[in-house]
């Protein structure tokens, strides 16, 4: 199974453009025989939760179609960001696309306390099967909380996806933890991180790849955008540097 991690420059606001840029990953990711790829949180729009009233949508908008229909094609399961309305809340959502299968939206589930003014928490942890292997979302803040990867570990999850914003800062503590819970609980561990301006901060990079024995595999640089494909089999990870 080859697991693909996204790292991208969102641009604030611009869901069209933001769309474009992820189409241009996927081709490349599908080029390489990825069965999955996961893009940073809130990768259509940008980490930005003062706009997210403006910009929050469904999974059943039809700008996202074109996700849906690769997804069909090449056989291949899609994971982006977007802020998601459920009534009148706000949530940070990744929206799920699989081959020929109806849209998911997972919605994180441990908030950081500056974005309680801004969103409510999902209540639901998806599951995803995908070459025989069990497969956890999570976004940012609750992936850095041992009781989310405790709790998906009862499942048996093969592969953690941790879609996050996160600033320079907080990528040391992101790889400590990490490999540790990768270690423990016996699973994958990919961080998909953006790069570039994010609300107040600048995004760090860094994206990575961590084994089941808790080993980073595979690093992105703090600068550029570019993908991380690993092979569970071989156990080979190849980066790719986007121009």
């Amino acid at each position: 199974m080859k697991i693909c991690v996204a790292q991208t420059r969102p641009i604030k606001g611009c869901i069209k453009k933001n769309i474009k840029t992820h189409k241009e990953f996927i081709h490349v990711a599908v080029a390489e025989g990825t069965d999955i790829i996961v893009f940073p949180e809130l990768s259509l729009t940008g980490y930005e939760p003062q706009l997210a009233k403006y910009l929050a949508t469904t999974q059943d908008d039809r700008r996202f179609d074109d996700f849906q229909a690769m997804s069909d094609r090449h056989n291949i399961t899609i994971g982006v960001g977007v802020p998601t309305q459920r009534n009148t809340d706000l949530l940070i959502s990744m929206l799920i696309f699989q081959p020929h299968t109806f849209r998911q939206t997972y919605s994180k589930q441990i908030l950081h306390f500056d974005e309680l003014p801004y969103f409510i928490e999902g209540h639901k942890q998806t599951i995803l099967a995908i070459e025989q292997k069990k497969v956890a979302p999570a976004i940012c803040y609750e992936s850095l909380q041992i009781e989310h990867a405790e709790d998906i570990s009862k499942n048996s999850i093969d592969i953690y996806m941790a879609s996050v914003a996160k600033p320079v800062k907080g990528i040391a503590k992101a790889f400590k933890h990490y490999p540790n819970i990768a270690k423990k609980y016996s699973m994958v561990v990919l961080m998909s991180n953006s790069v570039g301006p994010c609300d107040d901060f600048e995004s760090g990079g860094q994206s990575a790849i961590w084994n089941k024995d808790g080993l980073r595999v595979g690093e992105l640089n703090n600068t550029d955008e570019g993908l991380l494909i690993y092979d569970t089999n071989s156990r080979h990870c190849l980066e790719i540097l986007m121009s």
